[in-house]
């Protein structure tokens, strides 16, 4: 008869079995870790190595294993252990210089660094500069586009607009303002190729030219529906029509306060007479480049992705009336977007990328 294997007790202080438990109830820990303080709780109950690996779904080495380590090292003894592998080649002064020449120059012969020509000057590999990139966060491939207000009552205005949608005034309607010109009616030089199993819908990289329409869209801040009329043009002959449109879609006994940008067609004579006429309208202008902060611009960007990208469309009548369907569908089921930053969270946010360019721009110089 064969000698049976010392299997070393398992006592658990209130700590510890606090500790385990959590582990098992948590839901962002690894599964290996709950696995373990499974194993332990249950080996810490009594339970036979045979018995606890078909509850858990494991072998009895492996139960055996974690118990043994458990009691030599405790809870310590159920991390990971560091693995083994071949010690770091590249010195942390290698990987300074990698990164603050990535930040502040450029090659002589391109405008910014890639992995290869980084390797080249460095004497590194090219996916050792894709590591260390990586690890610093460093995009050199990629560039993003901005462009900050200089508009002298930048604050006021975003004050004022923010406050409307966050504590609209009562009585009164909330409306973003714009046009989306010169949608392009573009169809396709060849058929559209059906989207198949395996195969996504294809379509030829060239197009043909149908003419073009200007869309006008008012956006009611509050529930979401949209007013919207197509135009051939987008002058301010059509700005006054759209306003018409409006006046007669709004109950006479709600004002009306227009969130509009500082387009010209939005400022002429005979607009500014039309306003003036009717006292319940009132007009707040957008900061300059600062479309961001019109509700509006955010649902013309459902419209170009839903229907406008990828639409075919071989006359402006098609075009005008895919777009009427749009608007028609949006308006069964409306749904308002959910603005959820105050002014001073946006002008905090503005201030600290200011400071952030400022910062850079006297480190590297440009």
């Amino acid at each position: 008869m064969g000698q049976r294997l010392w299997k070393p007790p398992i006592e658990l202080s209130e700590e510890e079995r606090c500790f385990l438990e959590a582990q098992i109830r948590r839901r962002k820990v690894s599964r290996a870790l709950a696995e373990r303080s499974s194993i332990i709780l249950a080996c810490a109950e009594g339970k036979q190595h045979k018995e606890i690996a078909q509850e858990i779904g494991v072998t009895a080495h492996t139960v055996g294993r974690w118990r043994t380590r458990f009691y030599e090292k405790r809870l310590e003894g159920l991390l990971d252990e560091p693995r083994v592998g071949r010690p770091r080649q590249i010195e942390d002064v290698e990987v300074e210089s990698v990164v603050v020449r990535t930040l502040e120059s450029t090659p002589e012969d391109a405008t910014h660094w890639s992995t290869r020509s980084m390797a080249e000057v460095s004497g590194l590999s090219h996916m050792t500069i894709s590591r260390i990139w990586r690890a610093f966060g460093l995009q050199p491939h990629r560039v993003e586009s901005f462009k900050l207000s200089n508009d002298p009552q930048f604050v006021d205005k975003v004050q004022d607009i923010v406050g409307l949608y966050l504590s609209p005034p009562d009585r009164a309607l909330v409306l973003c303002v714009d046009e989306k010109s010169q949608i392009q009616a573009l169809n396709r030089t060849q058929p559209v190729l059906p989207l198949s199993p395996g195969v996504c819908e294809r379509q030829t990289h060239d197009y043909l030219r149908n003419g073009t329409s200007s869309l006008f869209a008012a956006l009611d801040v509050a529930s979401g529906f949209v007013i919207g009329k197509c135009f051939k043009k987008h002058t301010s002959k059509e700005f006054l029509k759209f306003l018409a449109e409006i006046d007669r879609n709004v109950p006479p006994e709600l004002d009306i306060h227009l969130v509009m940008d500082n387009y010209a067609t939005h400022k002429t004579q005979a607009v500014q007479k039309w306003f003036a006429r009717r006292p319940r309208y009132h007009v707040h202008f957008t900061p300059t480049y600062s479309s961001w902060i019109n509700q509006v611009e955010r649902w013309f960007g459902l419209l170009t992705e839903k229907q406008l990208r990828r639409g075919v469309h071989p006359t402006v009548q098609t075009l005008e009336a895919d777009i009427q369907r749009f608007i028609d569908h949006h308006n069964q089921n409306p749904k308002p977007f959910k603005w959820v930053k105050s002014a001073d969270d946006i002008l905090a946010s503005v201030k600290r990328f200011c400071l952030k360019q400022m910062y850079r721009t006297s480190v590297t110089g440009h």
